[in-house]
């Protein structure tokens, strides 16, 4: 199963529906680490047939969206929230424990603006980078079969580096 994680789209819903367009045959499930919630909801109501979990960034003043999320998709949980709130512009301390206590496999967030895909003993950790000012992105692919996850980061609608990571 395909996961595509967008952040901080401030705006750029133009480069939220030629990305989402581009993998729409591909991916029927999307993140959003927050920051854009109105670009987001447009998103929402245009790619209707596609899952959507959302998340409040801190510039998402007026919404509903909770702050903290965790689902389980394809068999692995997955912890979605912004960042602010466990202060990542000072290190990834907070979410990686916040991240073990959720028992999370797969730990999303945003705020930085900076790409990061990283791991630790037992979750994958991701940012996908900001979709609205760099057009960065992130691609999850999750193999239902092995339990293996790959996380390809995608910076300025360009091919990026693809790292893989298996978790059984």
């Amino acid at each position: 199963m395909k996961l595509l994680v967008f952040s901080d789209s401030h705006g750029n819903e133009t480069a939220l529906f030629n990305t989402i367009r581009r993998y729409k045959k591909d991916v029927q499930t999307i993140f959003f680490c927050g920051d854009g919630h109105e670009d987001i909801e447009t998103m929402q109501k245009r790619f209707s047939d596609k899952k959507f979990y959302i998340v409040r960034g801190n510039c998402d003043w007026c919404c509903d969206h909770p702050l903290l999320l965790t689902v389980t998709v394809a068999g692995k949980k997955i912890l979605l929230t912004h960042g602010h709130a466990q202060r990542v512009k000072s290190g990834l301390e907070h979410l990686i424990m916040l991240g073990h206590q959720e028992q999370a496999d797969i730990v999303l967030f945003g705020h930085t603006h900076q790409q990061l895909t990283t791991a630790d003993s037992r979750m994958l950790i991701c940012n996908p980078g900001s979709i609205g000012f760099n057009a960065e992105y992130t691609l999850i692919d999750i193999d239902e079969a092995t339990g293996c996850i790959t996380a390809t980061e995608y910076p300025n609608n360009q091919y990026g580096s693809v790292i893989i990571r298996p978790f059984p």
